[in-house]
């Protein structure tokens, strides 16, 4: 008989020994499985197959069978499928993100270097000179960057595998909103707010204002909701307090 996902978990990390390589543990052999855990050869290649496939398995050819802990991927591929589904819609990605950003912007403002705060500011200073040069998809890129390095920052990999997730569940909707600043004209000297407000973070970080940065961050999901309705003049301006 097959057994419950998590108890075959379980049972394997129990009669597998440490490799030595990045925490993974070696298992035995199907032969020996199949005798230990009393699992029909087919019922155990069946279910090793799912682990394999849901990242918690590392089969190589002539090298064995390791377990791992599985990457973003297993949470990407299940927040795929809940959306499909229909279990969760994109308003509720956005909300959690919201509500995960902002405690990583706290939590920054308390551990960031000053490396890390010229590693974010950095990255601002690029997503303003690729918006400003048409290079949407640059601009796009160091956006999801900074809110990576807050990850970074805070150096905790639950919330690291949250982030990378969510932002994978709501990369579209991010894609086109920075494909509807491109379509704002973009006079000398001037540069679209949903860049220029990050700098506000930065300030906050870099002032170790952890209430500071929390309000910060909300600033910049209340300036990117509203991007899809305002208007060029609204949108286009140069960084200031308010932005801030």
């Amino acid at each position: 008989m097959a057994m419950d996902l998590a108890q075959l978990v379980g049972a394997l990390s129990e009669q597998s020994t440490p490799d030595g390589d990045g925490g993974r543990l070696r298992l035995p052999t199907e032969r020996a499985l199949v005798d230990s855990l009393e699992i029909s050869r087919g019922a155990l290649r069946e279910q090793l197959s799912i682990l394999e496939h849901l990242g918690f398995l590392d089969r190589t050819q002539g090298r064995g069978s390791y377990l791992t802990a599985p990457g973003t991927g297993f949470l990407q591929l299940y927040f795929d499928l809940a959306g499909q589904l229909g279990h969760l819609s994109q308003p509720q990605f956005r909300d959690a993100r919201e509500i995960l950003e902002t405690a990583l912007a706290e939590a920054a403002a308390r551990r960031a270097t000053a490396d890390d705060v010229d590693a974010l500011r950095a990255l601002v200073d690029e997503m303003v000179r690729a918006t400003t040069t048409g290079e949407h998809g640059a601009a796009l890129e160091a956006d999801l960057d900074f809110h990576r390095r807050l990850c970074d920052i805070v150096g905790n990999p639950v919330f690291s595998m949250l982030h990378d997730a969510l932002s994978h569940a709501l990369r579209s909707e991010l894609v086109e909103r920075r494909e509807r600043a491109g379509q704002v004209p973009l006079p000398p000297g001037r540069s679209l707010v949903i860049d220029t407000v990050h700098y506000g973070i930065v300030e906050a970080i870099d002032g170790r204002d952890a209430e500071g940065a929390r309000a910060a961050m909300r600033r910049h999901f209340e300036v990117w909701s509203s991007f899809t309705d305002a208007s060029a003049h609204e949108a286009v301006r140069p960084c200031t307090a308010s932005d801030q």
